[in-house]
């Protein structure tokens, strides 16, 4: 019997998905698709689970599409890419409202590319690097990557990347503003697990409603995005008592003198 393409592991308010092709190098078949969909599903529906971690198993994070199933595929390229927009797995992780933390152990090529910057938080691994090979295979991207990955790190960055398929390391991914940190590949859980329960530590209805209002103001323009953080902010303080404040702001005190002498 053959090892279940994806892992999904429950803990104390978090859910690690874990891609689980290594011999394919996590490539994004249609099986595999299909099960993250009905996972991220699952998991919006579960109350308990408020923070998910990406990421893949073996020495790459995701290779993109599956190259060879869609070589061995009835039809068209037309009728493919139909079907790869239909079951576009980064919108699929756009319906879990909480925060995903994009764990990158290794090799995020392409259609992986795009699924790493579909977490909110992208910590990786040293042993990482990235590629948008799009250009290379002769198509253009479908999930997000002309777009998001200029506004991440430059106009002038991403088409450099994009336009040669070149690799880019894990250590200059940092320094462009990619990714939030680089970790040691055995603290790349730890670390990502860690950050899960920073999140977790925050008021509970904060968590998603500051990520969405987040989101929504990015994609607007900055005039716009101000009278959003406005409307929502005016609708949502309203129902936050004075006594709720001050508790928690003695919380906050605490924390930040201990970690101040961390």
């Amino acid at each position: 019997m053959s090892d279940p393409v994806l892992l999904v592991e429950k803990s104390g308010g978090v859910a690690t998905v874990t891609l689980n092709r290594p011999k394919a190098m996590n490539a994004l078949s249609f099986e595999l698709r299909g099960l993250l969909g009905a996972a991220v599903e699952e998991l919006e529906a579960d109350p308990d689970i408020r923070v998910m971690i990406l990421t893949g198993a073996g020495k790459a994070f995701c290779a993109g599409l599956d190259l060879k199933e869609l070589g061995n595929a009835e039809g068209s390229f037309s009728d493919t890419n139909k079907t790869i927009q239909t079951k576009d797995p980064v919108r699929v992780l756009a319906q879990f409202s909480g925060p995903i933390i994009s764990a990158i152990n290794g090799v995020a090529i392409t259609g992986g590319f795009e699924l790493a910057l579909a977490g909110d938080v992208l910590i990786a691994s040293s042993q990482a690097r990235f590629a948008d090979t799009h250009a290379r295979v002769g198509i253009l991207p479908a999930w997000g990557l002309s777009q998001k990955l200029s506004r991440t790190i430059g106009i002038s960055r991403a088409k450099e990347l994009s336009l040669t398929g070149n690799f880019l390391s894990a250590e200059q991914a940092e320094q462009w503003g990619l990714v939030n940190r680089v970790v040691a590949p055995e603290d790349l859980l730890p670390a990502a697990r860690a950050l899960a329960d920073d999140m977790l530590s925050v008021v509970p209805a904060c968590l998603p409603a500051y990520k969405r209002l987040i989101d929504e103001g990015y994609a607007q323009n900055f005039g716009e995005a101000m009278e959003t953080e406005q409307k929502v902010s005016a609708a949502a303080n309203t129902g936050v008592s004075s006594q709720a404040i001050e508790e928690r702001r003695e919380a906050v005190r605490q924390r930040g003198k201990d970690q101040s002498a961390a």
